[in-house]
């Protein structure tokens, strides 16, 4: 029985993977949007989106506790602090136009805010969160749940891009020189600049009180607190 609960989530995590990585931004998508169109495709595609994640999460919920390291508490401490980025860069991706999500735009300056340090502010978001929980776990169940997230965030962004480079190339010629997906990497590079003030106060404020409210309810909402106490 034990068996059979982690081989489902296995299959549901590939069925997640797979549903992202091998549809979308691939030649398969163009082929569905040539018989159903881009609202059909997209109705569909969100559809099968929320029943592989509705499956994703049953089967890791019912997969057994299997060991495979123990992290230390100290670790908690990091994972916490770490979390509070990761809350701005999803703020951030949802308060900010970004050219590279669904119907987003380009600011008519070019890339500001948070698109200086990345282009891809959402998946780097979900990357970094599987990523700390991920080592949190140690477990199993949580490599394979929390491994398709990483998987899917870190394969979506160049996928994103050479999407975005044939069907707008010339947002991509703007976007391409001045961003970076890797965070920073373009201002490292000499090709942007950090500006800060760029990015909304609320988007700041919000980040904030997500972070605490997570910190804080984090025993409520998924049955362990965050921090070692």
């Amino acid at each position: 029985m034990l068996g059979r609960m982690m081989l489902l989530l296995l299959a549901a995590a590939i069925l997640w993977v797979g549903v992202h990585v091998g549809i979308a931004g691939t030649a398969v998508r163009a082929r569905l949007v040539e018989r159903l169109g881009e609202a059909g495709f997209r109705i569909g595609y969100s559809l099968v989106s929320v029943m592989s994640i509705t499956l994703l999460v049953m089967a890791w919920q019912a997969a057994p506790y299997v060991p495979l390291w123990s992290a230390p508490d100290w670790y908690r401490w990091l994972m916490a602090l770490l979390m509070l980025p990761v809350m701005l860069l999803f703020v951030a991706s949802v308060a900010t136009p970004n050219p590279t999500a669904v119907a987003g735009k380009l600011d008519e300056a070019g890339p500001r805010g948070i698109q200086r340090i990345t282009r891809h502010p959402m998946l780097w978001s979900f990357a970094l969160w599987a990523g700390l929980h991920l080592i949190a776990k140690g477990n199993l169940s949580g490599v394979l749940f929390f491994g398709a997230f990483l998987v899917t965030s870190l394969v979506g962004m160049p996928s994103i891009d050479r999407k975005l480079a044939v069907l707008q190339p010339a947002l991509w010629a703007r976007l391409a020189p001045a961003t970076s997906i890797l965070p920073f990497g373009a201002i490292l590079g000499g090709r942007n600049r950090l500006a800060l003030e760029e990015i909304p106060r609320l988007v700041w404020i919000i980040a904030g009180i997500a972070w605490i409210g997570l910190l804080v309810g984090h025993p409520w909402l998924f049955g362990y607190p965050a921090l070692p106490f």
